[in-house]
Parts: C-alpha cells; structure tokens; sequence
C-alpha cells in the first residue's frame, strides 16, 4: 500500500518547520500517491514556509505559555481546548496511518489526539533536553527519534532510536559550492567571510552585538553576511552594503550562505547545531538564555565539550567577544581543528533513517 496518509506537525520556528518538510520530502519520494497534511500554528511562520514547499497545512489557534505573568497566558487554557477539539476534527476528517512530530505549539494537541485514537506516532526530539511536550507525549509515542546521547533519562528506553536532526540536503554537498556561493553573494574570494545567523526569528543580542562590533570586524578585514530576521530586518538594513557587510531579513539560499562562509556565529538551536556539524565550518556559539531549561547552552555545550566549537554567553559578549574572535581569525590551525572536529559529530542520515522507523509503522498500520 503506497496511499498512506501522513499527518505532520512541526511549527514556531524554522527548527521545527524544515526538519517537518525534509521527513516530508523523503517519505513523498517513497510513497508518491501519499498524502500529506501539516498542521501548525495559525500566524506562525509554518503558514508561510509549508505551503511554499508544496504540502497543505491547517492551522491551530495555539501559543506557548509566557513564562512571565501576562494577560496572554490568561487565553492559554481556552486555546488549549480550541486546538484539542480542532486537532479531533481534522484527525477525524483526514484519517492519518501515521503522525508525526517535530515540535513547536500544535504538535502538542495534534500528536495526543492521534494517540488517544490509536493512530501510531513518531516524535522527533531535537535537542538534548526535551521539553514538558515532548516528555508528555512520550508516554503514548511508538518511537522517539532524538539527536543526542543521554534522553533515556526522560524518554522509555525502548522506544529511542538515535537518528540525529533532519537537515536540509543542500548542505551535503557545500564544498563544491565555495566559488558559486561567493559569486552569489558578490563577496571578495580573497577575503574572509562572516555569516551571523540567530535562529530564523532573528536574535536581538546577536543582533546589537554585530551593530557594536561593525568597526572592530572591518579592522579584522573581514566580510558580513548577516540574517537579523524578519523581527529586526526594518532595523539593521540601514548598514547594507556598508562596511563589507550584507544584511537579510531571511536567506533561503543557506547552502550558498554556509559555502561561502569561512566562520559562523550562531544561536545554538537544534537544527543550527546539527546543520553545522555536516557543514564543518568553525562557529562561535552564543546560546539563548531566554529558552525552556536553557537546552540551547545544553545544545552548544555537547559540541563544546569535543572540541568542535566555541562559546560565549551573552552576559560575557561585551568582555569576551573581541579577544576570542580576533584569536580564531589569527589561527588557521584553530580553526581547521574546530571545523574538523565538529564535522565528525555529524549524523548525516538522519532524514533517512527517521523515515525509515516511520515507514516500520505505516507497515505495521
């Protein structure tokens, strides 16, 4: 039977929309007459960026709980129940073999719903602390594929498989796109190249920390590509095109964006994590504090610890951050070794292997 039906759901960031559509793309090769369906978050960027990429998607009114006292959080339990009741009707009406989780505020309704009516589910926990969803989710999930060593801790161990984080598969193959991706971006072969990416919201830290440092990066002859996001784009295009540097709200070329790189600072989220281990440039880690159980410091610090990348805290960014890029740019030796030793820390089969313990259910369906 090749005409399953496939239900998604995975949203709030580009963390957990393109691991969706890269499951998504893989099981669409294997079964062509599928069916797929996402569901996210209504006004969230999966809106956007699913139907972009060729699949349907319906939305969920549903947000996270602040984690400070707001008048927001007082609608939380009523969106809680809309999504639950809209999660049962869009489950009744597309009758899925199989669903499948990647995080983010609608995976939480959709997955319980399947399970409480026997449909098999697959959770894809990417980082290396899970949250409250994924561990509730858990009790109930068939197989919960994960990234990292250590999650039998909060998951039953029988149900883990070490799979890694779905990757967009453009990445693969980066070191054959070095001139083209410098051609594309219009930068100097001969000079080196800095891409700052702070998640695909964007990073007000990173953010400011570049705008401060535009002078002392010019002093190290070095030119920018950077990814502010779509939240401060209307803020920091004033320095396009100033200074070497190249400002975006969003680059969808990011195979170009990691080719012509030559160091990378980053947030520390899952998919960054995993998606710079295959890509195997030297990066600087500057984690956000501002997430549940602070996992982006967990994330970075299992790369750390291997000697494949770099940290710096925000609360250290105004000491630390000159000395310790002035030192990488002066050391070709030290950043061949954290370009190496992160490379080896990559999974990358991970879209494959995933879709294989899903096919396993749809079989087994």
């Amino acid at each position: 039977m090749s005409k399953y039906k496939i239900i998604l759901s995975g949203g709030g960031t580009g963390g957990h929309i393109y691991p969706a559509i890269a499951i998504a793309n893989e099981l669409k090769s294997r079964f062509p007459d599928a069916q797929f369906l996402f569901v996210g978050a209504k006004d969230r960027m999966e809106m956007e960026k699913v139907p972009q990429a060729g699949f349907n998607i319906k939305g969920l009114w549903i947000s996270g709980i602040q984690r400070k006292l707001t008048l927001r959080n007082l609608t939380f339990p009523f969106k809680v129940i809309s999504s639950l009741w809209n999660a049962r009707k869009i489950i009744k009406s597309f009758r899925p073999n199989v669903a499948i989780g990647t995080g983010g505020f609608a995976s939480g309704p959709l997955l319980k719903v399947a399970a409480s009516n026997n449909i098999p589910t697959l959770i894809q926990e990417q980082n290396s602390y899970p949250g409250i969803t994924n561990k509730l989710l858990s009790r109930k999930a068939k197989k919960i594929c994960v990234a990292y060593d250590g999650l039998e801790r909060f998951f039953p161990v029988g149900k883990i498989i070490k799979t890694g984080n779905p990757v967009r598969q453009g990445l693969l193959d980066i070191e054959t796109k070095t001139v083209e991706a410098k051609n594309f971006f219009d930068l100097k072969h001969a000079k080196y190249t800095l891409l700052v990416i702070g998640g695909s919201l964007g990073s007000r830290r990173i953010n400011q920390l570049i705008e401060k440092e535009l002078d002392f990066l010019d002093t190290q002859n070095i030119q920018i590509i950077w990814q502010c996001g779509k939240l401060y784009y209307q803020q920091y295009k004033i320095y396009n095109n100033t200074n070497n540097v190249q400002v975006f709200e969003f680059i969808n070329n990011m195979d170009f964006a990691y080719a012509a790189a030559d160091i990378v600072i980053s947030r520390a989220g899952a998919s960054s994590v995993s998606e710079l281990c295959i890509v195997g440039k030297p990066v600087i880690f500057i984690p956000s504090p501002n997430v549940a159980e602070d996992h982006q410091t967990k994330n970075a610090m299992s790369v750390v610890n291997q000697d494949a990348a770099m940290i710096i805290k925000e609360e250290d960014l105004d000491a630390d951050f000159e000395n310790k890029f002035s030192q990488l740019v002066a050391s070709p030796e030290k950043q061949k070794e954290l370009g190496g030793n992160i490379k080896k820390l990559a999974l990358v089969n991970a879209t494959k292997d995933i879709a294989d313990e899903v096919e396993k259910l749809l079989k087994e369906s």
